[in-house]
């Protein structure tokens, strides 16, 4: 008896309908049989039944279908003594899982799960490519092939150019088609057809997997202030929602660092961890060069669904040394910011308490006197029904501040605030506001030195701060043809609010560096933050228009402020001490893929430009730029000085996949640079190489941190549909830190 009768009652049923010979039976094109349980179908363009030599032979154009496995061949015999399926002539086996397999002449038993194939050639996954002499697949799960070449890369089908542009030729591949892994035995790596690795053993994902442990790309270089290094980093895949990547680096002059993330989502929640260690023999960063030093570092974030609508989570930016990440290339932030939080967001409110840790990076930092905030409460009550035909709010705010050295404060301010929008004839917009707040401070300071403006005896604060506004706009709206459209709205603001509500003693923590622009000129309190308020009677008055055409927009701002009298509260701050504020503006310009962004302050006195910003954004393919150019007076509340700088930073695709980089971050007040990289690279869907070069032109000798010079080197062999990823090699906060001091 046959062990595998459903082939042979699959071509015996086709030759039972045939009325020739048992012995030579044969039947029209395109038979087709099934056995219902199996779920088996033959097709041939004939089939022929020997019942003496109890073999059966399909002949032309050959499929068999059996358990989601197709086998497509010329010609298929089944020999029921040995119980073997033969196929020869342009053969070709797909499993399951789309995997398919080419070969001369394949011998299949077990459903044509296993058998041997000669001339052997595989697609695995979308572009990998495996070729072998002979080959064989066992246990439903191995595929082992002899003499192979496997490439993840597509072969071009121009003449001379099929070698591609890596591929491994070893003496045996084993393909474990359930782990996804390709093992190597005495491997050597080609790459442009020349060979530049020899190994003896290899493990590889195939091109099909997602997530797999294993090494990424190193990097090697070259710095000043470490010598030459090398980073080989490590991705441990612990499943499709959770992984770890560590990264070692040695350096000669350096030491060594080791640094890792942990990632992990679920439901709605998420978080990630980053940290790193180094041990440097020779020390130099705050402490005696020679001197053996370990430093670390911890960046975080994280949130966490509590239920439907409260949710905990936290930010993390810690280091034990300041200079640390800028000597190591991890970071140039000079400021860290920790929290930790719970909030419950309820239709259009929201309740939320918050801790804040603040870690100064600066020399000139004193982190005894930076405050932490422990803690901080924020509740918004917006009801969905209006009252009194407008719409109402209640805002209660809250903040306990402490520090080792200097003031500590005890905040609860509480705002209610109501508006009423009316349209009157002709498109006029008026909107009606009343305000009302009220704050009560604790405040205690026990160093009186560096902070001399603040009482050195426990004292409290109270304040109230009432107003009424009327914002009025009048947009005026000219319609052309092709979609063009210009929109002119004159604006106005109008505040009623009695002077004063700055006591003095009070601890300004939160409006240091006030910013009077476009974004706050249309604001009732024009002052960030709650510790400081603007008071009297004022007007806002400005310009709108707006030119909306076919593929693009062009929209302009303009603003001023005057006041009855001068506000001495904007002369500390922003050095405005008249009635008159300066003028402020913006011109925004929208294509498709170019935009620009100009903003300005103007001195009301002298029409001088005081301020003055300029951001340009463009991207075409795979070429992208981005120039920021930033004018700043005096800031006397910082005690900072003027400030005039540009940066800009390109990716731009020279030839195909040849792709340059360049970014520079010049002092153009004291006509020097900052910062610059430059670096070329090639990628394509199977090799990506790039090289960098980076001056750092800034150093602190107090933290140990000199200017420095890099090059780094970074060559990746991709197996699979890998993302492409930023071109430079560096941290890029460096360029766009100074956008917004």
């Amino acid at each position: 008896m046959s062990r595998r009768p459903w082939l042979l009652a699959a071509l015996a049923t086709a030759a039972f309908f045939n009325p020739l010979q048992p012995s030579q039976a044969q039947t029209p094109a395109a038979q087709q049989t099934a056995r219902p349980g199996d779920q088996i179908l033959l097709q041939a363009d004939q089939i022929i039944y020997d019942g003496d030599s109890e073999t059966v032979r399909a002949v032309g154009h050959v499929e068999i279908t059996d358990q989601g496995r197709v086998l497509i061949a010329d010609t298929v015999a089944y020999d029921q003594k040995s119980d073997k399926v033969t196929a020869s002539g342009h053969v070709s086996v797909t499993d399951e899982r789309g995997n398919v397999a080419f070969a001369n002449q394949v011998v299949l038993t077990d459903h044509m799960r296993d058998g041997a194939l000669n001339g052997f050639g595989a697609l695995i996954g979308k572009t990998g490519r495996l070729a072998a002499a002979s080959a064989k697949r066992v246990q439903n799960r191995f595929l082992i092939a002899n003499k192979t070449v496997y490439s993840p890369c597509k072969i071009c089908s121009q003449p001379g150019k099929r070698t591609p542009l890596w591929q491994v030729k070893s003496e045996q591949v084993i393909y474990d088609q359930q782990r996804h892994r390709i093992q190597f035995k005495n491997a050597t790596l080609d790459v442009l057809g020349v060979p530049v690795l020899y190994t003896p053993i290899l493990n590889e994902p195939d091109p099909s997997v997602r997530y797999a442990s294993g090494v990424l790309a190193p990097d090697v270089g070259n710095s000043s202030t470490m010598g030459y290094f090398a980073r080989v980093p490590f991705y441990i895949s612990l499943g499709p929602n959770r992984d770890i990547t560590l990264q070692p680096q040695v350096s000669t002059k350096g030491g060594s660092l080791i640094e890792g993330e942990y990632r992990q989502r679920w439901n709605n929640s998420g978080l990630w961890l980053q940290g790193s260690i180094a041990y440097n023999p020779d020390g130099g960063l705050v402490s005696p060069v020679g001197q053996a030093q370990t430093y670390d570092h911890l960046f975080g974030s994280g949130r966490i669904a509590i239920s439907d609508t409260w949710r905990t989570g936290y930010d993390a930016q810690l280091t034990n040394n300041r200079a640390y990440m800028r000597f190591y290339d991890i970071s140039y932030l000079d400021r860290l910011v920790n929290d930790l939080f719970v909030e419950d967001n309820f239709g259009r409110s929201r309740l939320a308490i918050t801790g804040y840790y603040f870690q100064g990076l600066r020399s000139t930092d004193s982190q005894q006197s930076i405050p932490y905030v422990l803690p901080r409460l924020e509740f918004s009550f917006i009801p969905s029904t209006s009252l009194l035909g407008g719409q109402f709010r209640f805002d209660l705010n809250s903040a306990a501040l402490g520090r080792s050295r200097g003031p500590d404060s005890g905040r609860v301010t509480g705002e209610f605030n109501w508006r009423r929008p009316f349209v009157f004839a002709g498109g006029q917009l008026w909107t009606l506001v009343a305000d009302a707040r009220g704050d009560f401070y604790h405040v205690t300071n026990n160093d009186s030195v560096n902070f001399p403006t603040v009482a050195t005896v426990a004292k409290d604060f109270q304040r109230g701060i009432p107003y009424l506004a009327l914002d009025w706009r009048w947009p005026f709206i000219s319609e052309g043809t092709n979609g063009r459209s210009v929109i002119v709205t004159p604006l106005a603001q109008i505040i009623a609010q009695p002077y004063g509500g700055n006591p003095i003693g009070l601890p300004i923590e939160d409006a240091t560096s006030l910013e009077f622009n476009d974004n706050n000129i249309f604001s009732f309190n024009q002052l960030p933050g709650y510790d400081l308020i603007e008071s009297g009677p004022r007007a806002n008055v400005g310009l709108k228009a707006d030119s909306i055409f076919r593929g693009g927009e062009i929209e302009g701002l303009l603003g001023q402020t005057y006041r009855l009298k001068p506000d001495p509260i904007l002369a500390s701050v922003i050095g405005q001490n008249g009635t008159v504020s300066d003028i402020v503006g913006r011109v925004t310009v929208k294509f498709p893929h170019l935009n620009f962004t100009d903003r300005m302050d103007f001195d009301q006195r002298s029409g001088t430009v005081r301020r003055h910003e300029i951001y340009i954004t463009g991207s075409y393919g795979r070429s992208s730029m981005q120039v920021a150019y930033l004018q700043l007076p005096t800031n006397a509340a910082l005690v900072l000085p003027s400030r005039e700088q540009v940066s800009a930073q390109a990716d731009i695709n020279i030839y195909r996949n040849w792709q340059a980089f360049v970014a520079i971050q010049r002092d153009l007040a004291l006509s020097q640079m900052l910062d610059t990289e430059y670096g070329l690279g090639y990628e394509d869907e199977c090799l990506a190489i790039a090289v960098a070069y980076r001056r750092k032109y800034t150093f602190d000798t107090i933290l140990g941190v000199p200017p420095s010079t890099s090059i780094v080197l970074r060559f990746t062999l991709k197996t699979g549909d890998q993302p492409v990823q930023p071109f430079s090699l560096f941290p890029r906060d460096v360029f766009n830190s100074t956008a917004h001091p």
